[in-house]
């Protein structure tokens, strides 16, 4: 069975694919993957580079401040992005092994058309507390963390589109919601 887990950011999927690990489920970490993609891909380089401009890298390391920039500019030039990186994602995570995929905007940018999928995890907290952490983690202003929270699909659409839920509101039990997860999908494999 293929599973992805979404949601947006600050929701805590990260800590939740760690939380996985501890259940003995490896999880495809599409974030990860796209960096080591653009960082060892010449072709995703020169196409990054034609569309941006050569200023999104400078001797051969990307620039995120420049790629940011640019994806924040409007939805166009972030699905421009996409569509260079995301196929190159879906190949490796296709030949990956893996059967856990983490994916931010697996609904947003129509990566979940790119890859098989049999259920989806949506991982959902307060927008208060996403805020928070996305200005701890990124060292950004409340204002930008609303910014990028505001360029995603809404979580409450995300959640429509999911199979499951995990709240992940710093005081629920994350342990107790996967193993539920994990029990329900083990009946349905049977």
């Amino acid at each position: 069975m293929k599973v992805a887990i979404t949601g947006g950011i600050g929701s805590g999927k990260s800590f939740v694919c760690e939380r996985l690990h501890k259940f003995g489920i490896a999880v495809y970490d599409c974030d990860e993957a796209a960096k080591r993609l653009i960082r060892t891909s010449n072709d995703i380089q020169e196409r990054l580079s034609d569309l941006v401009g050569a200023k999104v890298f400078v001797g051969g390391k990307l620039q995120k401040a420049v790629l940011a920039s640019f994806l924040l500019h409007d939805k166009a030039s972030a699905q421009a992005v996409n569509d260079i990186v995301h196929p190159a994602v879906a190949a490796d995570f296709e030949h990956s092994g893996y059967d856990f995929i983490e994916s931010a905007i697996l609904f947003d940018s129509g990566f979940i058309n790119r890859v098989f999928i049999d259920k989806v995890i949506c991982v959902t907290a307060p927008i208060e507390v996403r805020v928070q952490r996305i200005v701890y983690r990124d060292q950004i202003t409340p204002a930008k963390a609303q910014e990028w929270i505001n360029r995603q699909l809404p979580q409450s659409e995300m959640l429509k589109l999911s199979n499951y839920e995990i709240v992940n509101d710093g005081q629920r039990n994350l342990d107790s919601q996967i193993q539920a997860i994990i029990d329900d999908m083990a009946k349905l494999s049977k």
